[in-house]
């Protein structure tokens, strides 16, 4: 299992990105969410979930489009 952290210090925000058997889960994804798609492809794993752990009152989180994108649910 690999987990990585990433962080936008503009809005010190911190997302992860979980990698195990071909299969990933993003965290509290950023608005932008090219970046984990390129990634994803990169690795050539499938995202199974996104996990949202908490309203964000100060940013937009990338959580439904990512989810639009990938057909992975939002847990």
């Amino acid at each position: 299992m690999n987990i990585e952290q990433i962080y936008t210090g503009c809005l010190a925000q911190g997302a992860y990105y979980i990698v195990s058997q071909g299969e990933a889960a993003i965290i509290d994804p950023l608005r932008e969410v090219q970046p984990y798609l390129n990634r994803l492809e990169r690795d050539g794993v499938r995202l199974k979930y996104i996990f949202e752990t908490h309203f964000h009152a100060d940013f937009v989180s990338g959580h439904l489009d990512l989810s639009q994108k990938t057909g992975a649910p939002i847990v």
